[in-house]
């Protein structure tokens, strides 16, 4: 069987389409984890000490990613299932190929998006591939007629439509991950919109959150999420805010994965203790990170860690009365020990009444955000 296998792989560069989508179809099921054959795809393949050496067939998929939707799709199918293994790390995580997902993620027309988003999610816990994300430009043609107001030229493949017009506008290079933080915002508006056709974007891009706790496992990830930007990428002098901000109100989501995510970028982002003022703060305060200057609306997050841990109930007027720093009643509820003195930073918002606690005792995701903020909570 396993030689009938090996003689499907060159047909995978067949110059007719339906070939190579009837070979592929026939080699996706050996790409999870277990199965039988699965080796077929490591042949060729050099890790260790040595230098990376990309065997055809992974070279083959990568460009299949770019071919007709039947094609595309299969072929990141059979990269998120084999990105688990380590000796694929260094070819999958090529800066090339990072930017055309990247750019391919990022365009709202992808249909297969969502799986680009897993397969990249799968590449960040590389720390190689973090540095790559961090740092990356992408290609972009600004243009108000473009769906998103804007086309990344690495995006254009068989399952991405290209405008038309094609944008005749120049050329330029905008830093990647504003942008992928951008639509993964806008993922989140077309969730539950069955029909595509429907669809201002075509993925709802829920594991881009794991990617984005990924790079905040980092210090210069970090940093990125704690400084100040434009709130438009492509317009340097629009409003700055943090980028934690754009995505707080997903600590709620429906979706276990964009919640997860996101609240493990709060987790790691609470490690910087300079940063909690700026966590806590409300939006009606500009306050600067050192040892930045630079200030920009507060991220407000408080409310939206603790209402998860809340129960329906509304707050007793004596308990209001009794704690007249929010920051005192979230400290009890939490069991934190608070400090002498605290300082209302945020108004107590009402519990909505329909609201559902997720289990008996407060998350431990929560939790975890919510007990290095502690200490910054008032003083």
């Amino acid at each position: 069987m396993e030689e009938q296998l090996k003689e499907l792989l060159p047909f995978l560069r067949d110059r007719n389409v339906q070939v190579r989508q009837l070979a592929l179809s026939n080699l996706v099921s050996q790409t999870p984890k277990g199965s039988p054959h699965r080796s077929i795809f490591f042949s060729g393949q050099s890790g260790g000490l040595s230098k990376p050496n990309e065997s055809d067939v992974i070279r083959d998929l990568k460009l299949l990613c770019r071919d007709q939707l039947t094609v595309a799709h299969d072929a990141f199918r059979a990269l998120v299932n084999l990105s688990d293994a380590p000796m694929l790390l260094s070819s999958l995580s090529e800066p090339s190929f990072l930017n055309f997902i990247v750019s391919y993620i990022i365009n709202p027309q992808s249909i297969c998006a969502d799986l680009a988003a897993m397969l990249l999610s799968n590449l960040s816990a590389s720390s190689s591939a973090c540095a790559t994300l961090l740092s990356m430009k992408v290609t972009v043609i600004a243009d108000e007629k473009v769906q998103n107001g804007f086309f990344a030229t690495q995006s254009r493949s068989g399952s991405c439509a290209v405008p038309v017009p094609y944008p005749t506008e120049k050329e330029q290079e905008i830093l990647a991950l504003p942008l992928l933080l951008d639509a993964f915002v806008q993922g989140a508006q077309v969730d539950g919109i069955q029909d595509l056709s429907k669809r201002s974007r075509k993925g709802s891009l829920h594991f881009l959150a794991s990617v984005f706790g990924n790079l905040t496992s980092s210090p210069t990830g970090r940093e990125h999420f704690l400084t100040p930007r434009p709130s438009n990428p492509l317009k340097p002098d629009s409003e700055l805010e943090y980028p934690l901000a754009k995505i707080v109100s997903f600590t709620e989501h429906k979706d276990i994965i964009r919640r997860g995510g996101v609240i493990s970028v709060f987790k790691n982002c609470a490690f910087n203790a300079r940063a909690h003022k700026a966590i806590l703060s409300p939006e009606t305060e500009r306050v600067a990170v050192s040892p930045s200057t630079i200030k920009a609306p507060g991220i407000s997050a408080l409310p939206y860690l603790l209402l998860p841990l809340a129960g329906p109930e509304e707050f007793d007027l004596e308990v209001r009365f009794r704690y007249k720093s929010f920051n005192l009643v979230i400290l009890t509820i939490l069991g934190i020990p608070g400090p002498r003195k605290a300082t209302s930073i945020s108004p107590i918002p009402t519990p909505r009444k329909n609201s559902r606690t997720r289990s008996n005792s407060p998350s431990n995701a929560y939790r975890s955000v919510l007990a290095p903020l502690s200490h910054s909570m008032g003083t």
